[in-house]
């Protein structure tokens, strides 16, 4: 009696063990945090020109995929001439794709081009990566859709970033329009990131939202406002998202090294 005793409860001890390995045999679901973030040319709301501070908001934040805009690279002065993409990348040690929205002539030959737009750094390696050029009134200033594919332990993402025109709001529903029809309905997890210059209730908001979920109306709290920093009044600053992606929480954390502040966001990518 006492041997089936000893059995009895050493086969209740083995069953837990077993029981909980289990879901470790399939394919678990993902975390991954992301972040969108207008650096302005790395340039903050007290006018210094701080990279630093910029990769240490990253690094802290944990985000595993960032989409930055208004990047520089080899642009002027204003930005010491710096390849901006390429110096974060180093820094944080992560993958890069650049998108060039403009691209001038050196001030001297031989000298790199001058370029200025966005940004995609990941944990993991970019592949597809593209740009294309979104629609462009007479007046207005050259934007793009940048669109790379990210591995994601064994899951593909696709992650799009933008900075759609500040100025005109036809324009800016244009892109909107042209953003929409690019992304297509691919059954890929697909991320919309950056800085749209306009606010939810927006036309051209709408347009995207028609189409991708708002993750801050899903599980963000408080009114999400991003510009400016010092005093924000206005959430222009998204991340939306398709099936595939369940947002778990968003913030807007508070910093003074550009004139927006950025969106932070957790999801589980499955």
């Amino acid at each position: 009696m006492r041997k089936l005793l000893t059995v009895l409860v050493g086969l209740l001890m083995v069953v837990p063990t077993v029981a909980a390995a289990q879901p470790a045999a399939g394919r678990p679901d993902r975390p991954l945090t992301v972040m969108t973030y207008n650096i302005h040319h790395g340039a903050g709301i007290d006018g210094v020109l701080d990279l630093e501070r910029i990769a240490q908001l990253i690094e802290q934040s944990g985000a595993d995929v960032i989409g930055l805009q208004e990047v520089d690279r080899h642009w002027d002065v204003r930005s010491n001439w710096v390849d901006q993409p390429a110096w974060f990348a180093k820094r944080l040690k992560m993958h890069y794709g650049y998108a060039a929205n403009l691209d001038l002539p050196p001030v001297n030959p031989g000298e790199p081009r001058r370029q200025y737009g966005t940004a995609i750094l990941s944990k993991y390696p970019l592949k597809d990566f593209t740009n294309t050029l979104l629609p462009l009134y007479p007046t207005g200033e050259q934007r793009g859709l940048a669109v790379a594919t990210v591995k994601v332990r064994g899951a593909e993402l696709r992650f799009a970033n933008t900075h759609l025109t500040s100025n005109n709001n036809a324009e800016r529903l244009e892109q909107a329009q042209k953003v929409v029809e690019l992304l297509g309905t691919s059954k890929t997890p697909t991320l919309l990131v950056g800085d749209l210059n306009a606010t939810p209730e927006a036309p051209e908001i709408k347009t995207l939202t028609a189409v991708l979920n708002d993750t801050w109306t899903e599980v963000g709290v408080g009114p999400g406002y991003t510009i400016e920093a010092g005093n924000p009044t206005k959430r222009i600053d998204f991340q939306l998202h398709s099936a595939g992606l369940s947002p778990t929480k968003a913030s807007v954390p508070v910093t003074p090294a550009s004139d927006h502040l950025p969106v932070l966001a957790s999801f589980t990518l499955h």
